[in-house]
Formats: structure tokens, C-alpha cells, sequence
């Protein structure tokens, strides 16, 4: 494993939010399952994890592989692990994977710049996408959903 994807993985498995701040480049973006934009920029990621560390149960990482691949902003091929986890989100079995593309010159050297995060079931992908929506209007990151 790649020393910022076992960076990640620990802090995640230690909901260490700081680390994983510590982490990521001042330009990092998520691309989340349940949003077409990604979330750009580290006080977005860094708010965004915090909710995800709230909302998933029993999450654990269950393998991992290093290799490279083009990021989505881009295309530039860049060193990458992705780390496979599963987890459950109101009741739903989540399966998913962690893309991460690590920052490879100037000051954000060995830290992580992308994050692609691909879930499935369809149903946990709903169930993930409402608990994430909640987390985020609670913590004042997102505004409430109109009513119909």
C-alpha cells in the first residue's frame, strides 16, 4: 500500500479527522455517488468526511490495490490506490471503494488530491445519499431540501 493511502486508511479506521485534514492538498475534490459536483476545496472534503465518519456503522476496509490512474479533473495519470470497504448505513449494506490520487510534486507532495468514492447497492446509495444530506443540514454545510 501506497504511504498516503495507509495514512488514510488509518485515520479513517481511527475517525481521526484531523490526520485525514492534515492529508489532503488545499485543492482536494470528492466526488461523491450522490452528487454530480465534486466537493472542491478542504474545508468542503474535510466537512464532508466528518459526516461520513458519523453516519457510516461498522465500517471497515476490506482490501486495497495501488497502481495508477487519470483523474477526473484532468485526465493526467497519476499514482493511486483504491481501498474497498464495506459498511452500513441505516440498515443498508454498503459496498464500496475509495479512489485516491496522490499529489505527486510541490507542496502537496505524498498527500491525496482526489477522492472518487463509488458505493453500491442502488439502495445504499439512496440510503447513503439522505443520511449524507441530513449530516450536512445539521452541521450548516448544506441547505435544507424545499418542501414539496
Amino acid at each position: 500500500m501506497t504511504a498516503p493511502a495507509a495514512r488514510f486508511r488509518a485515520a479513517v479506521e481511527d475517525r481521526d479527522l484531523a490526520a485525514l485534514e492534515e492529508l489532503l492538498t488545499e485543492d482536494v475534490r470528492l466526488y461523491s455517488p450522490v452528487k454530480f459536483r465534486p466537493f472542491e476545496g478542504k474545508p468542503a472534503v474535510v466537512g464532508l468526511l466528518r459526516v461520513l465518519l458519523r453516519t457510516f456503522e461498522d465500517f471497515r476496509y476490506v482490501g486495497e490495490f495501488a497502481g495508477s490512474a487519470e483523474t477526473s479533473a484532468d485526465g493526467t495519470a497519476t499514482p493511486s490506490s483504491v481501498l474497498i470497504f464495506r459498511a452500513t448505513v441505516n440498515g443498508k449494506e454498503v459496498h464500496g471503494m475509495d479512489l485516491l490520487h496522490h499529489a505527486e510534486d510541490g507542496a502537496g507532495a505524498g498527500r491525496i488530491d482526489e477522492i472518487n468514492v463509488m458505493v453500491r447497492p442502488q439502495s445504499a446509495v439512496q440510503a447513503l445519499g439522505e443520511a449524507v444530506l441530513a449530516g450536512l443540514v445539521a452541521d450548516g454545510l448544506a441547505p435544507a431540501p424545499a418542501r414539496a
